[in-house]
């Protein structure tokens, strides 16, 4: 299994940074791509940004140009380095993976969550 952990989030003001974690450990040799996700009160969750093992990043419409994701994979860390920061960003951020499992089966993981809030 593969655990992964988020922290970072907290309060901020509008046109504030914040940078968010997510550790994963266990068996982290299976993961594939990892991502951040959100999601606002009665909205659905929504990619932000998505990473792969070798680098690739692509993101949602929601990271603007304001939001960086990278990945340590040699502390299987990843990253997602937030600016410019708006009230509609409010929302939990959570992390996925995906995992090979085996040869024709993956599988996700998501994290708890990181709550960030930004006031206006």
């Amino acid at each position: 299994q593969v655990q992964l952990v988020e922290s970072g989030g907290g309060l901020v003001q509008s046109g504030g940074s914040l940078r968010l974690s997510c550790a994963a450990s266990g068996r982290t040799y299976q993961i594939i791509t990892m991502a951040w996700y959100r999601q606002a009160p009665g909205k659905e969750r929504e990619l932000v940004a998505r990473i792969s093992s070798g680098g690739d990043t692509n993101y949602g419409d929601s990271a603007n140009g304001r939001f960086t994701i990278s990945r340590d994979n040699a502390k299987n860390t990843m990253y997602l380095e937030m600016n410019n920061l708006k009230p509609a960003d409010t929302a939990v951020y959570y992390c996925n993976a995906q995992l090979q499992v085996s040869i024709e089966a993956t599988i996700e993981r998501w994290g708890q969550g990181t709550q960030v809030t930004v006031s206006s």
